[in-house]
């Protein structure tokens, strides 16, 4: 047996390491069989060894072999033919639990059906305009789309001026002289078509309702409400009834 082989042995005792099993080796234990017949005496005298630790090696040597025995088959449960009875009756049961799953699924189907009905998106009512009115909110969409955003002056250049439009004056002013590099001033040009302007983009005249009685002078065909940011919870609830009622479309629900 090698040196190698003798000391992985060794080391595979508990507290026994790589150096300790060196200095074992070393002493003249060449085998696991001289170290099982060595006394603690004998194993005191190596380095870093102490009567506890011999002891404890020696506990583990002397803990006799645990055979392996060999395991008996387990005997197979016997398999009882089923009558042709049984096997009639099972059929039927297996029948009746599908027939009350597949009953169970249609009841959910029809429920699911029943609230997808209730969810569905209800289109908003539109107001009743001319061909030239709806050309020229397509217009005005388009001229909005391309419009500039209006910025004070030199914006920029101080962290105290906000960005909110003021009119640039100064008689050295750029953007009042309208250099090329200097941003857009408000101008008419930036404006859209008069018909349709003012109107909300659904194309309805926008009113705003405070209390029931201001609904009663609305046209729902071309006009629409607003309710106020005074009106409480109360009010509001019972303005949304009577719209409803009145078919006026509220813009603020």
């Amino acid at each position: 047996m090698t040196k190698e082989d003798v000391i992985k042995q060794f080391t595979s005792l508990k507290g026994v390491g790589r150096a300790k099993a060196e200095l074992i080796y070393n002493k003249g234990f060449n085998s696991l069989e001289k170290l099982k017949k060595a006394s603690v005496e004998d194993l005191t005298k190596i380095k870093g060894i102490n009567d506890k630790f011999a002891k404890d090696i020696k506990d583990q040597l002397e803990v006799p072999e645990i055979k392996s025995t060999p395991k008996k088959e387990t005997e197979k449960p016997k398999i009882e033919k089923k009558t042709a009875a049984k096997t009639e009756k099972d059929k039927v049961e297996k029948d009746e639990i599908k027939k009350q799953k597949t009953e169970k699924k249609e009841d959910i189907v029809i429920v699911e059906d029943e609230k997808e009905e209730e969810q569905k998106y209800h289109v908003k009512k539109k107001p009743i305009l001319s061909k030239e009115q709806k050309e020229k909110l397509i217009l005005r969409s388009k001229i909005n789309k391309r419009r500039p955003k209006f910025l004070r002056e030199e914006w920029f250049r101080y962290k105290r001026v906000p960005q909110n439009w003021r009119r640039p004056d100064g008689i050295s002013s750029k953007m009042r002289r309208n250099f090329k590099y200097r941003p857009s001033k408000v101008k008419v040009g930036f404006r859209g078509p008069k018909s349709v302007r003012g109107l909300h983009s659904s194309g309805f005249e926008e009113i705003i309702v405070y209390n029931i009685r201001d609904l009663e002078n609305i046209d729902p065909k071309t006009q629409a409400a607003r309710i106020g940011c005074s009106v409480g919870t109360k009010k509001r609830i019972d303005i949304e009834k009577k719209a409803e009622d009145l078919d006026i479309r509220l813009l603020n629900i």
